[in-house]
């Protein structure tokens, strides 16, 4: 398991189901960056990417190449890269799809923020 802060990049099915196991138990966000060496709006992104993991270290960010990882990508339904898929409590509950640098540090923000407390009076 990498170091909190880190984009962790995936190479096998079992890492994968391992990590967004142990992230779904925590309840924390899982950001899943979906990618491809030959793209060049992916390798654009990659430095935000892993800005945005050192700014949230509560949050858990994947990188998985859809060449590499043919069964993940076909799993969340990938057909364009980059593709950043948001899971929380084992569902994806948003997704961006291209290098979208200021939506993508916005929805990172807005889904791991903790959720607001409501007091009773």
């Amino acid at each position: 398991m990498a170091e909190e802060g880190q984009v962790i990049g995936v190479h096998k099915v079992e890492e994968f189901e391992a990590l967004v196991k142990r992230g779904n138990e925590a309840g924390k966000l899982i950001v899943v960056d979906f990618t491809a060496s030959w793209c060049p709006p992916c390798r654009f992104i990659a430095p935000v990417f892993a800005e945005l993991a050192k700014a949230h270290v509560h949050v858990i960010f994947l990188k998985v190449d859809v060449d590499e990882l043919k069964e993940i990508a076909e799993k969340f339904n990938v057909n364009a890269m980059p593709t950043f898929a948001f899971v929380k409590g084992g569902v994806e509950v948003h997704r961006i799809v291209g290098a979208d640098k200021v939506e993508l540090g916005k929805k990172v923000s807005e889904l791991s923020a903790p959720p607001a407390t409501t007091s009773a009076a």
